[in-house]
């Protein structure tokens, strides 16, 4: 049964303690990471046949694979899939970035160029579940960008397939290659490349304790979004919001994963009961009723504060991955949120809109890292040079200031390369 806690009687160390993962994968997955480059494919084959209990004749995903999975998905889906696609387009169009330039004095020009990397890396989840939407908000930004590669790995099943909906979803995310590998070895091969996968600029997705690992292993070899960890939902709810409707959206987060964390914020004692006693109404009637079972019962805490000032003071500090504002009047609060990778506003806007549809991306910060980092967003996948050009005159003109400010540092081999570009070529 999920914990109730009142703010300001216990500590807040209870109040804001979050779950974290407690295996050490960081010997294993150097292990990985070292086969892999030392090794290439044949590591692949055999970790493929070892983990996944596949045995490849090919790493990349063929055309006949796709097609034969867009014969194999129902209609309804693909058209679903291509309207959650033209939202996630449209949202994300928006966020690319222009060059510029400046010439608003003689003789000198300063800019900026955006460029978009020119190979990403997509890793998609497979085994406790299957994420087509994944594929949709990684790689339609990564599209959108100009990226001119987008790569995909995911684990294959047992049989040695990919699952139709990811190869749908990249089908009509325009992905341009998958491969069967998943985790550590997977972002290995992104890393630094194999006989068939290609190297590439970065790596974004979430995935699993070895994933996550992984990325951090490479950091600096390739860029990555982030360390992604438990999936987290907080939700702001005042007395009026219906407990049917709160319980339904903690567990459509602490579904994911037993580490999963699902939390209320509230300034109702009675709402706080009575969402209680829904979820435990509620998790009987779950596929996966064990992993909710163990993300609510470890991780899940219901927190009654005084007012909704309170309420609002205790989601930033948590800063949590997504946010629901269960009141009226949502936007009023809107400024308020400081600290959150996604906010949902009002009471018919559930978490699941974002995961699926709505367009704004679901890759997001975790673990308290909203405080300072973003969604996943047409910005990971480009990057900026500046240029400046000045005439000799407009040289001329600041060569002195230049001079000074390097002797300043102690740097004269700096000044003289400003002064004798000033004084006469004999």
């Amino acid at each position: 049964m999920i914990k109730i806690l009142k703010y300001g009687e216990v500590k807040n160390s209870e109040i804001f303690a979050r779950s974290t993962p407690s295996v050490n994968v960081e010997e294993i997955v150097s292990d990985i990471i070292s086969n892999v480059r030392e090794n290439g494919d044949k590591a692949l084959y055999e970790y493929c046949e070892k983990f996944d209990k596949a045995k490849l004749d090919s790493l990349l995903v063929s055309k006949e694979e796709i097609d034969e999975a867009l014969n194999s998905v129902e209609p309804e889906f693909i058209e679903i899939l291509k309207k959650a696609a033209a939202n996630i387009r449209k949202f994300h169009a928006r966020q690319v970035r222009n060059s510029f330039i400046i010439n608003d004095e003689d003789g000198i020009i300063i800019g900026q160029k955006v460029i978009p990397v020119d190979r990403a890396g997509l890793y998609v989840p497979g085994g406790t579940a299957t994420y087509p939407s994944t594929v949709l908000m990684d790689a339609i930004p990564a599209k959108t960008a100009g990226v001119k590669e987008v790569v995909i790995t995911t684990p294959p099943s047992a049989n040695g397939k990919v699952n139709p909906a990811i190869l749908a979803a990249a089908y009509v995310a325009g992905v341009d290659k998958i491969f069967k590998i998943g985790g550590a070895q997977a972002i290995a091969a992104l890393a630094y490349g194999t006989e068939s996968v290609p190297k590439v600029d970065k790596i974004v997705g979430p995935g699993n304790a070895f994933v996550a690992e992984a990325k951090k292993q490479v950091f600096g070899q390739v860029s990555i979004d982030m360390i992604a960890g438990p999936s987290e939902i907080l939700i702001v709810a005042d007395g009026k919001s219906n407990p049917r409707h709160i319980a339904a959206d903690l567990l459509s987060q602490a579904e994911h994963d037993k580490m999963a964390s699902a939390v209320l914020v509230t300034d109702s004692a009675e709402l706080a009961e009575k969402v209680s006693a829904e979820l435990e109404k509620q998790i009987p009637l779950l596929e996966r009723e064990e992993i909710a079972r163990a993300s609510i019962d470890n991780n899940g805490k219901i927190i009654i504060a005084d007012n909704l000032k309170v309420v609002i003071d205790i989601a930033n500090e948590i800063a949590p991955e997504h946010i629901e504002l269960c009141v009226d009047s949502p936007f009023d609060y809107l400024d308020s949120i400081r600290h959150a990778g996604s906010i949902f506003m009002g009471r018919n806007c559930p978490e699941a809109l974002g995961d699926y549809f709505a367009g704004p991306n679901h890759t997001l910060p975790t673990g308290g890292t909203a405080k300072f980092s973003s969604p996943l967003s047409v910005d990971d996948f480009v990057k900026k040079s500046q240029y400046t050009y000045y005439t000799k005159e407009a040289l001329g003109r600041v060569a002195g200031d230049i001079a000074a400010f390097a002797v300043k540092e102690g740097l004269t081999g700096h000044a003289r390369s400003a002064l004798s570009r000033t004084e006469d070529d004999d």
